[in-house]
């Protein structure tokens, strides 16, 4: 049976299309076809392109191990004769382009010749989300109240909506922060006019039902708390909380369903296997053995000066410096490993065997970023407290004497705003949000083991995104964690690609 086609607007690095284009039928064959994913960002740009590229063999050709190997770059890789046809595909589905008013004509073409005639596809997407996040919204009230209201990005979904006007689509998947339900311009929700707007994107007779995937079909009329999918509940290792629609046009008798609760997976089931590494020292002192140096003194500072009630916590440090020795090993680009012998822990078994690619035998994407002397203190104590404790540290949970020494540190130690600066992703339990910000600083997401004294790695964070370890993120290190920060699960995406396919191929 022909697969459904798929358009993707502000596609980012490609989650979502991930999850729809995953899904085999009993044959074999792709369920959904991605014609077109619509990117405006370089980096993300060219992330989607190779993996378009890559989707477009049945496996991935020996050459694109060697060009994450660093063997080959990625000009050689796109300029292989042999592989013309699968450049072409990848260069016509990943189109570096930013929708606006002004190129609305440009896209309904685009996308018009993307569809060559199909009646069958979906629509998805998540317009971008800054203007409607708590941290957003917060930021630009605090340096100028009346830039939030003029903010341009509140009507980004308007392009959405026009797509979705001009070429009715059965069905439409939208994505975005769940911001966007308290989120009001004028003192009106914002929400309520975008969910009238999709029921009637050309205000005139089209018309869409838009349902939840986390509450009964059965339902006369949902809540807007209705449209949050919780992803840690449907076996994502992430608490991350999004608003997920989904639009059937009138005249499509189907409804997707609700999305079925997946086992508990945690932090530590997600980053089973990967490599361990020491992070970096920054301010060009940085070596093996003056990193190692560097732990040591945080631990002894602790032992010496934290007192009786941080003793516990001090001698955690104390075995994690020892421990820390025997790593000198900070990453890049890609990591050879042997990945025959790893044994995940049963219940995280389904997880891992989505992420692994047996011909890869590495792990790209896995390196460390350099951190002061005093942040790796302050990132031993942080995970070794939580290895005690069982809970993440806050400010006031650290002794003076490693506090960053600035006002709003000892504000916050004191019970202000932003006592968690320091926070440690809990072994047993599931990350919190990884979001874009992981690019500025990895203050919110420091590794759980105390020894290797880091925050995240890229991978470490695409594994709590469920990104397959073979998905690789264009761009310097920076665009790779806001392009990871910015994703849809593609493990969720999907579990929602399965529902809607059901909606279109009903058994």
């Amino acid at each position: 049976m022909k697969a459904i086609s798929v358009i993707d607007l502000f596609a980012g690095p490609g989650g979502l299309a991930e999850g729809f284009a995953s899904i085999r039928d009993r044959s074999g064959n792709p369920c959904f076809d991605i014609r077109l994913s619509i990117e405006k960002e370089e980096s993300a740009h060219r992330t989607l392109e190779l993996r378009a590229f890559v989707r477009s063999f049945e496996t991935p050709p020996r050459e694109y191990y060697d060009y994450l190997k660093g063997k080959i770059d990625r000009n050689s890789l796109f300029s292989n004769h042999k592989f013309r046809s699968n450049r072409e595909h990848a260069q016509r589905e990943a189109w570096h382009f930013e929708l606006s008013e002004s190129t609305h004509d440009i896209v309904r073409k685009r996308v018009r010749e993307a569809l060559r005639g199909a009646d069958d596809w979906v629509l998805i997407g998540g317009p971008p989300c800054q203007a409607y996040s708590l941290v957003g919204r917060s930021r630009m009230r605090s340096s100028d109240p009346s830039l939030f209201e003029r903010d341009k990005r509140h009507f980004l979904y308007r392009q959405y909506l026009r797509i979705i006007a001009d070429h009715r689509p059965p069905i439409f998947v939208m994505e975005n922060v769940k911001g966007m339900l308290s989120s009001t311009i004028g003192g009106k929700l914002i929400f309520e006019k975008i969910l009238s707007d999709l029921k009637n994107p050309d205000g005139k007779n089209l018309r869409y039902r838009v349902v939840p995937f986390s509450a009964p079909d059965t339902l006369l009329a949902y809540a807007p708390e209705d449209y949050i999918i919780r992803a840690e509940r449907f076996g994502i290792p992430q608490a991350r909380h999004r608003v997920i629609l989904c639009g059937i046009r009138e005249d499509v008798d189907a409804t997707p369903g609700m999305l079925a609760p997946g086992a508990p997976l945690s932090v530590m089931h997600a980053l089973h296997g990967l490599p361990a590494l020491r992070s970096r020292l920054s301010g060009g002192l940085d070596s093996p053995a003056a990193w190692h140096q560097a732990v040591a003194e945080g631990a002894r500072l602790v032992q010496r000066k934290g007192g009786q009630s941080l003793r516990d916590i001090a001698s955690r440090m104390a075995k994690a410096a020892t421990r820390a020795a025997s790593l000198s090993d900070t990453g890049g680009r890609f990591i050879p490993i042997c990945t025959a012998t790893e044994t995940p822990p049963p219940i995280a078994k389904n997880l891992h065997d989505w992420y692994r690619d047996n011909r890869l035998h590495g792990i790209p994407n896995h390196e460390s970023r350099s951190h002061m002397k005093s942040d790796l203190w302050r990132y031993l104590f942080a995970a070794s407290y939580a290895e005690v404790r069982n809970m993440p540290a806050k400010l006031k949970d650290f002794p003076e004497f490693l506090l960053p020494d600035h006002g709003n540190a000892h504000a916050a130690a004191a019970g202000g705003p932003f006592g968690d600066r320091f926070r440690v992703q809990l072994r047993k339990r599931p990350s919190t949000t990884v979001v874009s910000h992981i690019a500025k600083d990895g203050h919110y997401y420091i590794h759980p083991d105390p020894a290797q004294c880091r925050s995240l790695s890229v991978r470490e964070a695409a594994r709590l995104q469920t990104f397959p370890d073979n998905y690789f993120f264009e761009g310097n290190r920076t665009e790779q964690y806001t392009q990871v920060g910015n994703a849809v699960p593609p493990l969720l995406a999907n579990q929602i690609a399965r529902l809607v396919y059901r909606c279109l191929r009903p058994v």
